[in-house]
């Protein structure tokens, strides 16, 4: 799929509650899925972070994926969904930067339990995203 679409998580709880528990929901995340759709970038949201997880899960809307507004926002349902394989994206940096959603696993060092399906998965998306890059990067040009 050429262009994923994507759920966007809200950053305060119940959504903010129009305003009641902060203002960054409309401030600020709203107009972001809107600019992104302008870019062609297919997003709904801004949603609560668990039902967007639970849109998306269940294929409502037809999510692809799901952006949410900081690392432990998501980590649960990544986790539940698939601990061996899942990749967390650090966005809005200058390079791909990807890590298995499992994190070091320092405590399972030496003892041969490693699985390293989700290491392999995110340096397979880490190659893909800076091919990409380099791609457009060279239509600009």
């Amino acid at each position: 799929k050429t262009s994923p679409r994507l759920a966007v998580c809200g950053l305060n709880p119940h959504n903010g509650d129009n305003g009641n528990y902060g203002d960054e929901e409309i401030k600020i995340i709203s107009p972001g899925v809107e600019l992104a759709n302008k870019a062609g970038i297919p997003a709904d949201g801004p949603f609560p972070a668990d039902t967007a997880f639970v849109r998306a899960i269940r294929k409502e809307g037809g999510y692809d994926g799901v952006v949410t507004m900081y690392h432990d926002q998501g980590q649960i349902a990544m986790k539940l969904m698939g601990f061996e394989k899942g990749v967390t994206v650090h966005g809005g940096l200058p390079i791909p930067i990807t890590t298995p959603a499992h994190g070091t696993a320092y405590d399972i060092v030496g003892k041969n339990l490693a699985n390293p399906q989700a290491m392999l998965n995110a340096f397979d998306l880490a190659c893909r995203m800076g091919q990409h890059h380099r791609q457009l990067k060279k239509q600009v040009a």
